[in-house]
């Protein structure tokens, strides 16, 4: 039989699309409290089901399929930017490699022009001309057209023209996420890729005794097992510590562990494994949103799932690659970074996102080169003190003034012709690499 959140979402998908609908309304039809009406359109609200427009409400909305991009191509940037193709129809479905702002001389453009890389630039008619020349397609920010004579052009090379109303950084900011989101599978690794399933694992009922736990102990990689109450919902855990000394006959509900840490599938690897190290977790059970038992997580399988990340190549450079490539070690503890073009603002001074990304990469580059672990920054708190302005040669001085088995903490200093530029505080957590 369904819960009552269930049903309340099934009520929800039956409505018509278009249609408003309030916490009061579905309480009254469905005869639920008005709090379980509010948890239940706030899953809708995560799902797709419906969406919130101030002053408006509450709207059912066409639920959009989840797409999978493996290549992100010229027509999936034209979508992710509501832009408009001006020319170049023939190539489309060319795969996009990396992008380019074109803040600098047409000189300098030469630099960074390859075959299927994307030119994001304004109104300069010659410096898109170069691009499509060399074998970049074109993005017209701020609303512009482009020239019939450009047009005709990237209709011979068979090279997208497009133009979007967004400006530049935006518009860079929003291919970069779709180049992380969708195409470097390994930093978007969830639970749902590497959980064991409820069918290839075992469990226990709040019924079972002690015994059925020396049962299912017997055949199990792991001491640690979910316990599940009516409806196949999570309530509880039971430990090989919680049975010593107890009688096979008393019950599993008396001995476990009640509202133990669990995860979703939505959940990502990476945040999973501070939780499960930090507390020394060996198993972790898997629940639905409605705390249904999945399956379980291990520790094993997130390291196992962890190391195959790091080995996993890339398809697409994004513009952390671009930082990372450009952090250069001169002594110890000691890093330089050129700040060019792609890393500026509208106003020619480095972004604070990527300034943020360089201390990211130096704390990684720091305490991995000293401890050989892994390591997740868990919080950045960045002072910008100074302006950074483009073709600044920066230089990056991490210490570590508190260190443990478990964490870390750092100092790091930016400093730039004119002096410190920029200070930052970061705490991350350690783990051994397996």
């Amino acid at each position: 039989m369904a819960t009552k959140h269930e049903q309340i979402l099934s009520f929800i998908e039956s409505i018509p699309i278009g249609s408003k609908l309030s916490v009061r309304l579905i309480a009254k039809e469905l005869n639920v409290s008005e709090g379980t009406a509010y948890r239940a359109i706030k899953e809708a609200e995560n799902t797709g089901l419906v969406t919130t427009i101030q002053r408006v409400g509450t709207i059912r909305i066409e639920t959009k399929k989840e797409e999978n991009i493996e290549n992100l191509t010229f027509e999936e940037i034209l979508k992710i930017i509501d832009g408009e193709l001006l020319g170049g129809k023939d190539g489309l479905n060319k795969t996009l490699n990396k992008f380019i702002i074109g803040a600098m001389t047409e000189d300098a453009m030469l630099r960074y022009i390859t075959e299927e890389s994307l030119m994001i630039i304004g109104n300069r008619e010659s410096a898109q001309r170069l691009s499509l020349e060399n074998g970049a397609a074109v993005l017209i920010t701020g609303g512009f057209r482009a020239d019939p004579n450009i047009i005709a052009l990237s209709d011979q090379l068979g090279l997208p023209i497009m133009t979007t109303s967004y400006d530049t950084f935006t518009v860079g900011s929003m291919i970069n996420r779709a180049m992380t989101d969708q195409l470097i599978k390994k930093e978007i690794m969830l639970i749902e890729s590497i959980y064991t399933r409820l069918k290839k694992t075992h469990y226990l009922s709040v019924n079972d005794t002690i015994y059925d736990y020396r049962i299912a102990n017997q055949s199990s990689q792991h001491t640690r097992f979910p316990v599940v109450g009516p409806n196949n919902r999570l309530v509880g855990i039971v430990t090989a510590k919680d049975i010593i000394g107890k009688e096979d006959t008393v019950s599993i509900k008396r001995v476990m562990t009640k509202e133990p840490a669990y995860t979703t599938t939505h959940m990502s690897v990476a945040s999973i494994s501070h939780t499960m190290i930090w507390d020394g977790l060996e198993v972790m059970p898997v629940v639905s949103d409605e705390m249904k038992l999945l399956g379980i997580v291990s520790r094993q399988d997130i390291m196992k799932a962890m190391q195959t990340q790091q080995r996993q190549p890339q398809t697409g450079e994004t513009i952390a690659d671009q930082i990372n490539q450009l952090i250069k070690e001169v002594e110890e503890e000691a890093y330089t970074f050129n700040v060019t073009p792609q890393m500026t603002n509208g106003t020619g001074t480095i972004s604070f996102g990527v300034l943020s990304e360089i201390i990211n990469e130096t704390t990684h580059l720091t305490l991995s080169n000293q401890n050989k672990r892994n390591l997740v920054v868990e919080q950045i708190q960045l002072h910008y003190l100074n302006l950074i302005q483009l073709g600044s040669d920066l230089v990056i001085r991490p210490k570590i003034f508190d260190k443990s088995r478990r964490s870390a903490r750092l100092d790091i200093e930016v400093f730039s012709e004119s002096g410190l530029a920029a200070k930052a505080l970061v705490v991350c957590q350690l783990f051994q690499k397996q």
